[in-house]
């Protein structure tokens, strides 16, 4: 079993009380400090753009219930930096790196290949940042820097328009940092078919919504980056320092980043078990040659840890104290994100949240998850005590990994 850790830097109101900016970083650094000293193989960090409490006056809020920042990491390769400097052994990984906004592809391939640079100029550097890479989960981080529906048709037709921009860029990413020579011009251009809606009916909703006649197959997409002969510098840079991961559910975007370069997948703890296994199975045959074959660990899964081995406390306590902070923090989250309480929802969180003292929590480990699955836990979520977030990492890995490991051995 691999244990990465997940840090989303969220400067949320917990319990009326919202940490500052400074208060956040202090907590971060403190944090994966410790989760290098336990051992903890990758510091997967959250990147956020522009203030999600501003965006709260817009006319379409998406989450106008969420007080404070969704994130406060604007910049992963610049907190990297700082992580390298203060760490020993922990790699790190953005969770995710939107590669749309803030210049599109070019510019995001360009400060890779800047900072994988300069990490790699000390020969006996060999720790890697594991760049995971997505479209963005809020259009409100990429219209401000023309990423957004340009006329009445993508506005219609949105969500399609926008899988097929990432496409395009994701493409150019790539070959980019594969050292291509890249020309807009001879990338294939996009188009919305049938095949990129649920049904017939919503194909035909759309071409009126959009104006189009309702016999049209196929609608054609104009290039969204437009450039002649461009390659990055440096170019030549220690790739192996590199570890690419896409944050996308679709297969066949999963399966074309891999036709460029070795690309791994991200996945949630709440995918259903069979569309994980089937992840796996293709990518044993889709995972591009250069990376070797495909391990079940290339597919770092995100799970809530709500773990309590605080002393004081017997085991029963314990695990009623966790089974409390898990309801506590995941019914906040919802009420953050829609408004209201939805009890139903925080139950299948918690289904997928491991919970409980460290007996508890290895029970489950072992119960859930392939022996050689990569777990991204993610402790501080709705969760400012920074004491205790670290405490909550020292017990998971001093009684809990310990217990994980006997059980696989056994």
């Amino acid at each position: 079993m691999h244990y990465d850790i997940f840090f989303s830097i969220s400067q949320t109101a917990v319990d009326g009380h919202t940490p500052t900016e400074a208060q956040m970083f202090e907590n971060f650094f403190a944090q994966v400090e410790a989760a290098d000293e336990l051992g903890f193989g990758t510091a997967w960090i959250a990147e956020a753009h522009l203030s999600s409490e501003v965006q709260k006056t817009h006319r379409k809020p998406v989450i106008p219930h969420w007080e404070g920042e969704v994130g406060l990491n604007v910049d992963f390769l610049q907190l990297a930096t700082r992580v390298f400097a203060r760490t020993k052994r922990i790699e790190c990984g953005s969770a995710v790196m939107n590669i749309l906004c803030n210049g599109g592809p070019v510019a995001a391939a360009e400060r890779i290949a800047a900072f994988c640079n300069l990490h790699g100029l000390d020969p006996d550097e060999s720790r890697r940042i594991h760049v995971g890479f997505a479209a963005g989960r809020f259009d409100f981080n990429n219209t401000p820097t023309g990423i957004g529906p340009k006329n009445f048709f993508e506005h219609a037709f949105w969500p399609q328009v926008k899988s097929k921009i990432f496409e395009e860029a994701a493409t150019v990413f790539l070959h980019l940092l594969r050292g291509d020579t890249v020309i807009s011009e001879e990338l294939p251009k996009a188009e919305i078919t049938r095949a990129d809606v649920k049904s017939d009916d919503e194909w035909e909703e759309l071409l009126r919504a959009a104006g189009a006649s309702e016999a049209m197959k196929k609608i054609p997409l104009e290039h969204r980056w437009k450039f002649e002969e461009t390659k990055i510098i440096p170019q030549d840079w220690r790739r192996e320092l590199l570890q690419l991961v896409i944050g996308s559910h679709d297969p066949r975007m999963q399966d074309h980043a891999n036709t460029i370069l070795p690309v791994q997948v991200f996945n949630l703890s709440i995918t259903r078990p069979e569309v994980i296994e089937a992840t796996h199975e293709r990518m044993t045959a889709e995972y591009h040659p250069d990376g070797g074959p495909w391990q079940r660990a290339y597919m770092p899964r995100t799970v809530f840890v709500f773990v309590n081995g605080e002393a004081g406390l017997d085991p029963d306590e314990q695990r009623a104290a966790a089974q409390d902070e898990a309801r506590a923090a995941l019914g906040a989250y919802w009420t953050a994100l829609e408004g209201t309480l939805d009890p139903s929802k925080v139950e299948k969180a918690a289904d997928n949240a491991l919970i409980g003292n460290p007996q508890d929590v290895a029970e489950q480990i072992v119960e859930r998850f392939h022996p050689d699955d990569r777990l991204m836990l993610w402790f501080d979520f709705f969760q400012h005590d920074s004491d205790r977030v670290i405490r909550n990492m020292e017990v998971f890995m001093r009684e809990v990994a310990p217990r994980v490991a006997e059980a696989v051995r056994s």
